[in-house]
């Protein structure tokens, strides 16, 4: 007769079940103490000097106040403090962790374990070795490497591995070693799903979302205005691991719960937040890619209605911007133009808006009958023929339109009720320049796409949309006008995408045909388009808004990586892909396919999370 063993229950333990053990052979008492004490001596590591030498950017020279990298460091210390005072049951700190405060701790362990071992190799690197390293940099290396092992010997339910038969080969022996070994890899920082989040006033609740608003916004200035590579790659692995743990802990989901229960509030709380973005800013520097992230996220939006909502694979959605730029810059009072007029702002974007339209229109009309990678080709096809057809329009290959290659020039600033956007304004004590003036209007502009988007998603309409996605013969079979359906979600797509074409007219003064390729290293174009809504999310809102300032702000901060830009940002699109097919902001409904082990909603949502 044989006893099974359990590991005690603490407040943050492995259900019961398979036998709960540490990835590394320690007492879990002693694993949790080290752990916390651990990151507790990392936070002290970080008011250390970490370097002689101001040479390393950051000046990690100065005792008592931490600088650069040592300031992300201290951030990973602090929420590993956090989660493991949570998992000794510390009063007042059982809110942190409704999910698994051990998945939470390993997590946030190894985001400030990786961020100082970047940091402490960065410096051997660029210095010449660690000779250059004071006693707070071999501290935190030290302290750091303590706390990530103190936090893989907390216990974790392991996986029974996969019968196998003896006489297999030897490739097949290894091959199921390696795949139960990832099965314990991803059984180690597996969490329970998190308790429900309860209901608190009305005024608490907004307030939570208030300060959701207030870390967004001060998370994506500080990774926008990191002013040195090293910074931002180290911002990256800490976002990166750090977001895991919250996740992991159960605050995502409560934080995702709370804003569902006021969604209006949740909305403009958001574009408050980014409206205050240009004035965090010293400067206009920023604000540019804050209007051309705003410009990418909101095509993005208008192609997440065709490809997200609708299921239709548009590869060509690029030129639909680009017929709304061209429609707006030959109105717009440009010399280039053959027309000689000059619209006001509100008949310029009807203009861009209706071109778009009708081109939708007049493109879906004969091709939307075709289904998958059939309707892919052709609506690349039709990308190709828009960017070839404003090239030839050079009254040499064709009429004088569009001025051929050297496009549409000289596109005068907007001038709305006596708003020069091209000047700079003083409000309320601060300096707001020409590209921030086009972010407010280009946030405006977003929160209409938005409104278009929510509205349509929960009509009738937006219904026969997700029907047709998910099983068009049968969306067919009850009664759905399927080709109507369809013509309408490209309509709308595609004029969506023209409103964010008459402001990328006038922000980027010229308009040429090389702007709108179906690939290339600059977005927008249609592939980083697609990118972003797969990446995003297929089917929500916020999703490829994220993806899509994702896809234009990180290789605009990896260009110091030279030739191997795209590679690594190819590389880290594909870990994501396969480790998160469903997406950074998911449909409820695709994460339930990807992930089938994943408990049922108890309301399933139209659009999505």
């Amino acid at each position: 007769m044989t006893t099974q063993t359990t590991a005690p229950e603490t407040p943050s333990a492995p259900a019961t079940g398979a036998p709960a053990t540490g990835l590394i052979a320690l007492p879990e008492h002693i694993g949790r103490a080290l752990a916390a004490g651990g990151a507790v001596l990392t936070i002290v590591a970080t008011f250390l000097a970490w370097t002689w030498t101001a040479e390393f950017p950051g000046d990690l020279t100065v005792y008592g106040y931490p600088g650069g990298l040592q300031v992300l460091v201290l951030v990973g210390g602090a929420l590993t403090t956090l989660f493991a005072l949570a998992s000794y049951g510390v009063k007042g700190l059982g809110w942190l962790t409704p999910g698994s405060a051990d998945a939470a701790i390993k997590l946030a362990a190894l985001a400030t374990f990786a961020t100082a071992w970047y940091t402490v190799i960065a410096i051997s690197s660029e210095l010449g070795g660690v000779v250059n390293l004071e006693p707070g940099g071999y501290l935190v290396a030290v302290t750091t490497l303590a706390t990530l092992v103190g936090a893989l010997a907390l216990p974790f339910r392991r996986p029974e591995p996969d019968p196998i038969d003896p006489d297999s080969t030897g490739w097949e022996h290894f091959r199921h070693r390696l795949a139960h070994a990832w099965d314990t890899t991803k059984a180690v920082f597996a969490a329970d799903a998190p308790r429900p989040a309860r209901s608190l006033p009305s005024y608490a609740e907004i307030l939570i979302i208030v300060a959701m608003m207030a870390l967004g916004l001060t998370v994506f200035t500080y990774g926008i205005g990191t002013p040195y590579d090293e910074l931002f790659v180290g911002f990256l692995i800490m976002a990166g691991f750090g977001f895991a743990a919250l996740n992991k802990a159960g605050l995502i989901a409560h934080a995702s719960q709370i804003a569902a229960r006021h969604q209006n509030i949740s909305v403009c709380g958001a574009f408050i937040a980014a409206a205050l973005f240009p004035f965090t800013q010293t400067d206009d520097q920023y604000a540019t890619l804050g209007v051309y992230i705003l410009i990418f996220a909101t095509v993005a939006l208008g192609l997440n209605i065709v490809v997200g909502l609708a299921g239709l694979l548009d590869l060509g959605y690029v030129a639909f911007l680009g017929v709304g730029a061209y429609a707006a810059a030959l109105v717009s009072g440009s010399p280039n133009s053959p027309f000689d007029v000059h619209f006001p702002f509100w008949a310029a974007v009807l203009v861009g808006g209706a071109a778009s339209l009708v081109f939708g229109v007049l493109i879906g009309a004969p091709t939307l009958r075709l289904r998958g990678d059939y309707l892919a080709i052709v609506t690349l096809g039709f990308g190709e023929i828009f960017r070839i057809t404003v090239n030839n329009l050079d009254g040499t290959s064709g009429p004088d339109l569009t001025n051929g290659s050297n496009g549409i020039a000289s596109i005068p600033n907007l001038d709305v009720l006596g708003f020069d956007f091209g000047a700079q304004h003083d409000i309320g004590g601060f300096t707001i320049g020409r590209f921030a003036n086009y972010f407010f209007l280009m946030l405006i502009i977003t929160a209409v796409v938005v409104l278009v988007f929510r509205r349509s998603g929960n009509s009738r309409i937006g219904r026969a949309w997700v029907a047709i996605r998910e099983d068009e013969t049968a969306a067919l079979a009850m009664g759905i006008n399927g080709f109507r359906v369809k013509l309408i979600a490209f309509a709308v797509g595609a004029s969506l995408a023209g409103l964010a074409g008459t402001v990328q007219a006038h922000v980027t003064y010229t308009v040429t045909p090389e702007q709108y390729l179906f690939a290339g290293a600059v977005p927008p174009n249609s592939a980083f388009l697609l990118a972003a809504v797969v990446l995003g999310g297929m089917g929500t809102i916020a999703g490829p808004l994220i993806g899509a300032a994702l896809l234009f702000l990180i290789p605009n901060k990896l260009q110091f990586l030279g030739d191997y830009q795209l590679f690594a940002f190819g590389l880290a699109l594909i870990l994501l892909m396969r480790f998160r097919p469903e997406g950074i902001v998911p449909n409820r409904r695709r994460q339930l396919e990807f992930h089938e082990e994943a408990d049922a909603p108890a309301v399933l949502g139209k659009t999505g999370a």
